[in-house]
């Protein structure tokens, strides 16, 4: 009996690397045949796996799935998943003969991997090392957004599949809003309170995590589409409630997260959701629905910033930019002045994505091994780290997907037009997260606004293939003519 369990531990990890092999071999057959699978696992992973413990009381660390396999592969195991994932979705549509659908950002992610390969040869040329040159704490994620956009549209072929994925969202952003309001209701809400736990406020909150209530809101913009929009699709009544339910859950959670970047967001989101409709209609809307979300954010605004002190009328909602220690200027503005002379000391080619801004030690927060390279502005750290290039590149890349998106929200079927409005509603969603965040060195928060940026190209893709896609019509010969669908029209 002992030599059997010896031979048993001694055998465990070539099991293991069978398994794991046979696992690979089976998920590159599924994401031959079915690659859009694949993508619904990955998005799984950021719609439902939290990705920060800032705030929680809870000293026990661990790395996490977002950064676990960084410090031997130089980026999250994740990620490299994904790119095989697209490995296979690549192949696929290739023996299919799916053609690679059109899309203007891709210009703009090689320009991006290009200053990152720049970087790469500067810092190692500086005897920097390579694993410090594509820390997240850079610009790397924002190439790592490429892949991901690219396997959305390989994946997602169809119009039923972009229905399917439409309905998928909606589910994973109610179950993700059901999951927050009852922890919310019953439990003491999210353990990653900073608000309770470090501030001192009584409140409790749906989810810190920005991403959740991004997730909410493109949801939440997918559903009032699907209700509101003047052109009713065909679908049965089970989605109709789906729908309902995931309008109100969701905007209930995102105004109980009680971060006030979630609060400017979803009104940004919300304005872009409006746009779809019809004068009348939005007037309809802004009649029965604002009242009822301006109540919620109002009780919501007043219950936690009613609490600060010292803090009267609208200067409470900047509370945290006043700090009797500096006077009149706070951490967080000290914090933007110091890299913003960084960045006004090399404006043309940043400090680079390993390096650290100056007197980032008087700041509390970044009295950790990670101090200095990031701050609370996606803006002015891109500025930082890749200097006016990089802002050009963040600048030209938000404007082509605004072009984009603008266009073909005004095009695609109303059978898609849902998810094309979720990704422009999810980018709006994140403008003040991008301004005074910290969105770019997180996986979690770009990887989900990689999501946002494909969804209009998914929808406008299916659409033009629907229209090319040849029909079969017979004449008065009986002969069978292959006519485009566009020519019908």
């Amino acid at each position: 009996m002992q030599n059997f369990i010896l031979y048993v531990y001694t055998s465990l990890p070539f099991i293991i690397v069978a398994l794991l092999c046979l696992l690979a071999v089976v998920g590159a057959g599924i994401g031959m045949v079915r690659p859009r699978w694949l993508a619904y696992a990955y998005m799984l992973v950021f719609f439902c796996m939290n990705s920060t413990t800032y705030g929680s009381l809870s000293t026990a660390g661990s790395p996490g799935i977002y950064t676990r396999g960084s410090g031997v592969l130089l980026f999250p195991l994740l990620f490299w998943m994904m790119f095989a994932f697209w490995c296979c979705a690549r192949v696929s549509a290739n023996f299919q003969r799916f053609p690679t659908p059109p899309c203007n950002l891709r210009p703009w992610f090689l320009a991006w991997f290009l200053l990152l390969c720049g970087h790469v040869a500067v810092g190692l040329f500086m005897d920097v090392k390579l694993q410090d040159i594509l820390t997240v704490a850079g610009f790397s994620n924002i190439i790592w957004m490429a892949p991901l956009v690219s396997l959305l549209l390989l994946s997602f072929r169809t119009r039923d599949d972009v229905v399917e994925l439409s309905r998928f969202i909606m589910l994973a952003g109610l179950g993700r809003a059901l999951f927050g309001l009852v922890r919310w209701a019953i439990f003491k809400g999210d353990p990653n309170n900073v608000y309770a736990n470090m501030n001192g406020l009584k409140i409790k909150l749906t989810f810190f995590d920005i991403n959740d209530s991004l997730l909410c809101t493109i949801a939440f913009a997918i559903a009032a589409v699907n209700l509101f929009q003047i052109v009713k699709t065909r679908r049965g009544s089970f989605w109709h409630l789906v729908e309902w339910a995931t309008l109100c859950v969701t905007a209930m959670c995102v105004v109980l997260s009680y971060r006030r970047t979630a609060w400017i967001g979803f009104v940004l989101a919300g304005l872009i959701v409006m746009m779809r409709f019809p004068m009348q209609r939005r007037l309809q809307l802004m009649v029965l629905g604002t009242p009822v979300v301006g109540v919620g954010l109002l009780y919501a605004a007043f219950k936690r910033l009613g609490q600060t002190k010292g803090a009267h009328g609208l200067s409470s909602l900047f509370f945290d930019m006043q700090s009797k220690r500096f006077g009149s200027e706070s951490e967080r503005v000290l914090e933007l002045k110091f890299a913003m002379g960084d960045f006004l000391s090399h404006p043309l080619t940043g400090i680079g994505t390993w390096g650290r801004y100056t007197g980032y030690q008087h700041i509390s927060w970044q009295a950790n091994p990670d101090g200095g390279l990031f701050l609370h502005s996606g803006v002015l750290h891109i500025a930082l780290k890749a200097g006016l290039p990089g802002l050009v590149l963040l600048g030209g890349t938000i404007f082509a997907f605004a072009a984009f998106a603008r266009r073909a929200l005004r095009t695609v079927s109303p059978e898609v037009l849902g998810v094309a409005t979720a990704g422009a509603a999810g980018l709006a969603f994140m403008l003040p997260d991008l301004l005074v965040g910290t969105p770019f060195p997180q996986v979690r928060t770009t990887q989900m606004l990689a999501i946002c940026l494909a969804l209009p190209y998914v929808a406008m893709a299916v659409c033009r293939e629907a229209a090319v896609q040849p029909v079969r019509e017979t004449n008065k010969r009986g002969h069978v003519n292959l006519v485009p669908a566009q020519a019908r029209l």
